[in-house]
């Protein structure tokens, strides 16, 4: 009987609040017709039913370098604010432009081209963009036996309000979205119902993410992704130690270190002072390790870039590793408003906010932006066979990469080329959540 090291699990949910600028008392009489969660089931081709032939295969690449390079935008923004030292980071980059995207499906005028210019769309078409998630969603919903990976959305609408029809439709078709109605006028009653939604799709690991909603609420966009990956080459448990990691010059902590030999992609960095590893889950998933030589960590972080990724994939070789890699579980919110005013979405948060192709009824702006994304370890007991276990190894000595100091992490997706997740391990004991709030 081998133990064996399950991969990480990943999660991630981000909600936008829309808020009306003037709720009147008249609209109370109104519902949305016939827009009930009934009607409003997925309107999307099923799990296992082939593609449709309308391009969205091309268009869900045409989007691929566009996410990678808001991602490395959005992690500079957050690495780099001050509410970050020490601090772990982790979010879920094409969570968030699948958010922004779905947004962009309600908006016009400069509060369109706003967010398309953050997440570098200006140059496509918006039945690009959309047939581009919608191809992206399908590819990402195909769970295999040793992985689940999904990804989706909810819309939860104030009792009474009026949603156009049309955008309802366009959210459930391409970004395989959910409406149900909330009673927004009592904040604490409504907030549980989303919380149990947002619970029921991430498998119960993200919950009471939405707190101290505002009663004026109209509407709440919710975009989440599930990931669980075990590891293709997994490790075993009776050799993980305690091992030293040293967080900064001050602070060294105490860790479960895992320990593996085995072969693995990996590229040393002479320009960028740097190891390069990726260690495969089963399926079409990886974890690409970034690991600075000792004080270039903010060296890299100031310049790293999707063609750094492209570079160090061309380069990656197969190589004997002995990998030591500390478990860990963190997670990570973050309140999204200013960071992306400051990356130019100003006019959605202001009183400029056009949202008419979302309701045309009373003016809407959004209030706030939250990101919320969990990693750990899940460690399972199962019986490895044989062929699992047993790997063919050249009669030379490894190479070794000891992660007992910070490093960069990356979960890419290699059929759709998108980064599910990134993050900095700073400090793999702590847990605590980091909240970093733009107001």
């Amino acid at each position: 009987m081998v133990k064996k090291m399950w991969g990480k699990i990943y999660y991630s949910v981000i909600a936008a609040l829309l808020v009306a600028t003037a709720w009147a008392q008249t609209h109370e009489g109104h519902d949305h017709g016939d827009n009930t969660a009934d009607h409003h089931h997925h309107l999307h081709h099923g799990k296992d039913e082939p593609h449709p032939s309308h391009g969205g295969e091309d268009a869900c690449h045409l989007l691929a370098p566009h996410n990678a390079d808001f991602a490395f935008s959005l992690y500079k923004k957050l690495a780099f604010h001050s509410d970050a030292k020490g601090k772990n980071i982790f979010f879920s980059p094409v969570g968030i432009a699948m958010a922004l995207s779905m947004l962009a499906v309600g908006a016009k005028g400069s509060t369109l081209s706003q967010i398309y210019s953050s997440l570098g769309y200006s140059g496509l078409q918006a039945s690009q963009v959309n047939e581009g998630y919608e191809h992206l969603i399908h590819m990402l919903g195909h769970s295999r036996e040793a992985m689940q990976l999904e990804a989706g959305a909810g819309v939860a609408i104030r009792e009474g309000f009026k949603v156009v029809d049309q955008f309802l439709k366009d959210v459930q078709h391409y970004y395989n979205s959910e409406a149900f109605s909330v009673d927004f006028s009592k904040p604490e009653i409504a907030a549980e119902e989303i919380n149990q939604f947002i619970a029921k799709k991430t498998n119960d690991k993200i919950t009471n993410m939405v707190k101290d909603l505002d009663s004026d609420t109209v509407m709440m966009l919710i975009n989440y992704m599930y990931f669980r990956g075990k590891w293709d080459k997994p490790f075993d448990a009776q050799l993980t130690h305690k091992a030293d990691f040293k967080v900064d010059e001050d602070t060294t902590v105490q860790v479960d270190m895992m320990k593996r030999t085995g072969r693995y992609d990996i590229y040393q960095d002479p320009v960028n002072q740097t190891t390069v590893m990726m260690v495969p889950y089963k399926g079409n998933t990886s974890m690409m390790i970034i690991f600075p030589d000792d004080g270039k960590m903010k060296e890299l972080e100031e310049s790293i870039s999707r063609h750094h990724l492209k570079n160090w994939h061309d380069k990656l070789f197969r190589s004997s590793v002995d990998l030591f890699m500390p478990k860990f579980s963190i997670t990570a919110t973050s309140k999204l408003k200013g960071i992306l005013e400051d990356m130019g979405v100003t006019d959605a948060f202001g009183d400029t906010a056009d949202l008419s192709g979302l309701t045309e009824e009373v003016k809407v702006k959004v209030s706030q932006v939250v990101h919320k994304a969990v990693l750990s370890v899940d460690e399972k007991g199962t019986e490895a066979a044989a062929a699992t276990t047993i790997e063919i190894m050249p009669m030379s000595l490894p190479d070794t990469v000891i992660l007992n100091r910070p490093f960069l992490v990356l979960i890419v997706e290699d059929t759709t080329k998108s980064i599910l997740f990134m993050g900095k391990i700073t400090n793999p004991t702590d847990i605590d959540l980091f909240l970093i709030g733009f107001i």
